[in-house]
């Protein structure tokens, strides 16, 4: 059984606080970003949506280049300050689309912003990410519970900061958008400059040695004679990989109508792991490992592309369904999104200190049992405002406490999920790949941030849009079946999350076992 401590070295909280910054730059901009394009840029729901799922995609996407060039070339710290750097500009550059509303530099400067944060990203969040494993030594029990920990600094900033981007931005005024640009970017600088000032002295390993150093960093005498012992990877094996990849993006953009970015996004999801498991030097143990990784990875496609409704259709839907008076008072449709952050915030230390209980005793599900749990969870969210939308007329806006239902499951949900995934990976991975493979992990939330716009643009139009339509109206489709109302769109993602939940729960003990001993 692992081993049990109390506390938790500092540098967890320097790497809580760095996070926490640049969540609340993250969060602030994408809880205003649709209500931007739609707005302020004067796009269709369809477009915004899909832009939406195409630069969230992207977001996850970019850990994978982010993550090799850390392991190899610059390390940990080094990788979150250039990212830091570069997501601080790209929010500025967001402002400066909010403040070139109605001339020809509008999208320009927006397509250079979101570039920079997608990039940025890239270098940032896998490293991050896997520094807070390297706080602890193999086995140490605390893991999980540091994991749920830095969480909270996830949610920390993702509550503030839709009350303020949003508070700012989402006024009614499209001129507005862009101050609520300029507090995520005064976030991420904040961010940058807490980790910079206290990295050194606390972000250190259980031996007081500094952590997250470049890959040279690291040399001793018995990893310069693996090197040596082991033959290189065969060219041929790796281009015909890359060429199965290439393939791919023509096959999902020509056959299966995705655009490019859907298609590099499905492909590489298909590839990397095909590309990482070529490596001749990966034990048989490590390649069970790495192949839980990559079937959780699967199952949580489903749970994300259903989860970040949040920041699409459900933020649409609270903007014109959604009883949001107060008295006399109409609250912002983005303030809805601080319900999730601020239900981690007050739940994260109860799940923490389950975990850390049941362990103690010997109880503690594991990993792949809690993400189906999570599954489960999300899918009775779902429920709820089926139930909610359920037989009501498409002109009534129902009561937002069936949104703040759907919310409230939904993070329990998370809790279950996702920092146990993130804990799971820098337990199972290998140190030479850690990186990596935190950054493949993410490229499961690339393709389901991609999935769940393209999912989001299914959500059939409004009593406004049908009447503007004059009976000319075009209803969405999937898999032959019209969507004409609510009820029906919520119930793609209860049969979606439902039935994975339920294949999870059935295989999660054979996961267990090519785990080989580490929970």
């Amino acid at each position: 059984m692992s081993e049990i401590k109390q506390g938790h070295p500092k540098g967890l909280y320097v790497l809580f606080v760095t996070e926490m910054w640049e969540r609340f730059s993250y969060y602030g901009m994408r809880a205003i970003f649709v209500l931007f394009l739609t707005k302020a840029l004067l796009m269709s729901e369809k477009d915004a949506s899909n832009i939406y799922g195409s630069f969230t995609g992207l977001v996850y996407l970019t850990p994978l280049i982010g993550g090799y060039i850390s392991d190899r070339y610059w390390g940990n710290r080094r990788s979150i300050f250039i990212g830091g750097l570069m997501m601080a500009v790209g929010q500025i550059l967001m402002f400066f689309s909010g403040n070139s509303l109605g001339t020809a530099s509008a999208i320009p400067f927006m397509i250079a912003g979101l570039t920079l944060l997608i990039i940025g990203n890239g270098f940032f969040k896998p490293n991050i990410s896997t520094m807070v494993g390297q706080l602890y030594p193999k086995g140490d029990g605390r893991v999980d519970g540091a994991f749920t920990i830095f969480y909270m600094g996830i949610n920390l900033g993702a509550f503030f900061s839709p009350l303020v981007c949003g508070g700012l931005g989402d006024t009614g005024n499209v001129h507005d958008f862009k101050f609520g640009f300029l507090a995520a970017g005064i976030g991420m600088i904040v961010s940058v400059i807490t980790f910079e000032i206290l990295k050194n002295k606390y972000v250190v390993g259980p031996d007081g040695a500094a952590i997250g150093m470049p890959a040279s960093h690291y040399k001793t005498a018995e990893s310069e004679k693996a090197k040596a012992d082991t033959p290189p990877a065969p060219m041929g094996k790796s281009m015909m990989i890359i060429a199965m990849g290439l393939g791919l993006v023509v096959v999902f953009n020509k056959l299966l109508g995705q655009d490019i970015i859907g298609s590099l996004i499905f492909s590489s999801a298909i590839a990397v792991p095909a590309l990482i498991f070529s490596d001749s030097t990966l034990t048989g143990d490590e390649k069970q490992r790495i192949s839980v990784i990559f079937i959780l990875a699967f199952f949580v496609i489903f749970f994300w592309s259903a989860f970040e409704q949040a920041g699409a259709s459900l933020t649409l839907f609270a903007d014109k369904q959604t009883e949001r008076h107060i008295g006399g008072w109409e609250m912002p449709a983005s303030w809805f999104q601080s319900i999730n952050p601020l239900g981690i915030i007050i739940l994260a230390p109860i799940f923490s200190s389950i975990w850390i209980g049941l362990a103690k005793k010997g109880k503690e599900p594991s990993s792949p049992l809690k993400m189906a749990i999570g599954l489960g969870l999300l899918c009775v969210g779902y429920l709820v405002i089926a139930m909610g939308v359920h037989g009501v007329d498409s002109s009534v806006k129902i009561s937002m406490w069936w949104l703040i239902g759907l919310y409230v499951l939904h993070t329990m949900g998370e809790l279950s999920l996702s920092p146990i995934g993130l804990s799971m990976v820098s337990k199972l991975a290998p140190l030479r790949f850690a990186s990596l493979l935190m950054g493949t992990w993410f490229l499961a939330n690339a393709a389901a941030n991609k999935l769940a716009g393209s999912l989001s643009a299914l959500i059939p139009p409004s009593p406004t849009e049908v009447a503007a339509s004059n009976g000319a109206i075009t209803y969405p489709v999937l898999m032959g079946f019209q969507i004409t109302d609510l009820f029906s769109f919520f119930m793609i993602f209860i049969i979606m999350s439902g039935a994975a939940a339920l294949i999870l729960f059935m295989i999660y003990k054979r996961l267990i076992k090519m785990m080989h001993g580490v929970n």
